[in-house]
């Protein structure tokens, strides 16, 4: 695994001397907005080592420093080597990466940064803070880039494919005529889209440019006339034109800035997002952009009856997946064979591999036994992973992607006998669980009000953690998806819940050095009938369509309620009900299913 070291730095710092910047910004997103990057945009992993997903270095002429929050403060202590000094976001004293720029740099600093990894609303903010100070935002050529020269990874030349209407529920030309009566309802002369899962949702593609994502390298715009896609066209299969028809415009990739710098407008204005780079606001004109939240984030957000379909029969299959895999893991585990936390994560791979419509990994497993569970985003690597001991705790955090759906879930199971204290530590996680799964809440409710369910029963042990509560889940798309979710993040209040959303349920506990615990489930928000309807506004609530058991002698019985223990039972009989017919053929998963699903 490439590590930082002081060639990388000592590059990257001569080509910021060649730039006359005292300063270079490499951002934690790439131009899209994906978590996961393709290899070729892997510029913060490349000059530090560390390999999370929310990061952001600051490179100086003497200094070095990773910006990163709670989710990655053990992990990112281990990747980073000594030329790097970390920065923990959220604790006491800790600056964030902008005030850093702004506190802790000499005035008259020049801060390098590529304009396509930045988001103008980001940029405009920082300028301001800067200004004062003499300081300034330069936009140049990424410098990390030619630091890494010859040696950086060619671009992905995957085809693209087209994702079937009977997965979608709407056509390319359904969704472009609700895009083009927002665009008329702005009065506005259309709009870019730059974020790689709302195009791919778009024009109902998919692709595989980004480990995980089924998603390409592109960019749209789309005004009352046209819709143009920008992509490299040696990607576009004869599929794709018969889908796309005359609906849709291709143009190379490289295209679209100059496109961008020639738009006739005619007064009106360009349609962009909070998300949107610097690079398409310069190329448009600041004058030119009017904000707004993303329309077509909003859409994607409702599932379809097909999508939501998909999102049930998937999880389904991936249950199936996970039982034989748990099966094979304890038996073999507890006949005394060795494997280590890769090995385990493979043969996952294996169990969802067969299964039908299964595409790829929706994100790398979370294989982790004892203390790497206590790394929230642990990815075990052959060199380093732990050979997996079934006297401590086990996290195993996994996903697929689907022709017609995406999975997330999370299981922690002990193989042997837990202590107590972890039981009664599980056991809070499941509260929290089931008091996210059984909430009742009237329309207009944001996850931000949902978040305490989901703590309430760790805070009563002085417990927490340090991760969001849910996030939405694309269909056949990024696991991770916006605008709404279940945490303590202000923006988890912008956008309120709404029928036909997915949205994880994953409370946990973690203790550095010793385990992790969390237990998670994919909901889907729906519309639930209640003995009154205060103020007319009608009422929501979940769904559960992941179905995968929970580990029963991980659960303290004494703690729980009679609804609760009612909850666990019914929970299980749904998951022995559900998947006993889909592990029929195999009776090592068929006896440990019935294992698992036994009534508290």
């Amino acid at each position: 695994m490439p590590t930082a070291t002081s060639d990388r730095l000592a590059n990257l710092r001569s080509q910021m001397e060649k730039y006359q910047v005292d300063v270079f910004l490499a951002p934690s997103e790439d131009a899209h907005q994906s978590e996961y990057i393709a290899d070729c945009d892997k510029r913060r992993h490349w000059i530090s080592g560390f390999t999370g997903s929310a990061g952001f270095a600051i490179v100086t002429s003497t200094e070095a420093a990773l910006f990163t929050d709670g989710r990655y403060f053990l992990q990112a202590s281990q990747q980073l080597d000594d030329n790097w000094t970390l920065m923990k976001q959220g604790l006491p004293g800790v600056p964030t990466w902008q005030e850093y720029l702004v506190k802790y740099l000499p005035s008259g600093s020049r801060i390098g940064i590529d304009p396509t990894l930045i988001n103008a609303v980001d940029a405009h903010q920082l300028i301001v803070q800067l200004e004062p100070l003499g300081s300034s935002l330069v936009s140049i050529d990424n410098l990390i880039d030619l630091a890494w020269g010859k040696d950086r990874p060619e671009p992905p030349k995957n085809k693209v494919f087209v994702q079937p209407v009977e997965f979608t529920g709407k056509t390319v030309q359904d969704k472009l005529s609700e895009l083009r009566s927002h665009i008329k309802s702005r009065k506005a002369y259309g709009t870019v889209v730059s974020a790689l899962d709302e195009i791919a949702w778009l024009f109902n593609l998919r692709g595989s440019d980004i480990e995980c994502n089924p998603v390409f390298f592109s960019y749209a715009i789309v005004d009352e006339n046209e819709a143009i896609l920008y992509l490299d066209l040696d990607k576009v299969t004869d599929e794709v034109r018969s889908s796309l028809g005359s609906s849709v415009t291709t143009k190379p990739y490289n295209q679209f800035f100059a496109d961008l710098k020639g738009l006739k407008l005619d007064g009106r204005k360009v349609l962009v997002n909070s998300k949107t780079s610097l690079a398409v606001e310069v190329a448009v004109g600041e004058t030119n952009v009017l904000e707004e939240r993303s329309f077509i984030t909003d859409c994607k957000a409702i599932k379809t009856k097909e999508e939501l379909q998909g999102m049930r029969d998937c999880h389904l299959r991936d249950g199936a997946a996970l039982v034989q895999y748990f099966a094979w893991l304890e038996n073999k585990l507890l006949a005394g064979e060795t494997l280590s936390e890769v090995e385990a994560a493979d043969r996952l791979e294996q169990f969802r591999s067969v299964q039908d419509r299964y595409v790829g990994l929706s994100f790398a497993t979370i294989s982790s036994t004892g203390s790497n569970g206590a790394i929230i985003h642990y990815k075990p690597e052959p060199e380093t992973c732990k050979i997996i001991d079934p006297n401590n705790i086990y996290l195993c955090d996994s996903g697929g992607q689907y022709k017609d759906g995406t999975t997330d879930v999370t299981r922690t199971f002990h193989f042997k006998t837990p202590s107590s204290y972890e039981k009664r530590c599980f056991t809070r996680v499941l509260q929290g669980h089931i008091a996210i799964d059984e909430a009742v809440f009237p329309k207009g409710t944001t996850g931000y009000l949902l978040d305490p369910f989901a703590r309430q029963y760790l805070w009563k042990d002085g417990l927490n953690f340090l991760h969001g509560t849910g996030h939405g889940v694309g269909s056949f798309l990024n696991v991770h998806e916006g605008p709404h979710g279940i945490g303590i993040r202000p923006h988890f209040n912008d956008t309120a819940l709404a029928a036909g959303m997915t949205v994880t349920d994953e409370p946990g506990y973690y203790e550095d050095g010793k385990f992790g615990i969390r237990i998670e489930n994919v909901l889907l928000v729906k519309d639930v009938e209640t003995p009154n309807n205060f103020g007319n506004r009608g009422y929501l609530g979940f769904e559960h369509v992941t179905i995968v058991p929970i580990g029963l002698n991980l659960i303290d019985v004494a703690l729980l309620s009679p609804s609760e223990i009612k909850w666990v039972n019914a929970y299980h009989k749904e998951c022995r009900e559900k998947l006993a017919p889909l592990v029929r053929g195999d009776e090592l998963a068929a006896a440990w299913l019935e294992k698992e699903t036994i009534p508290l």
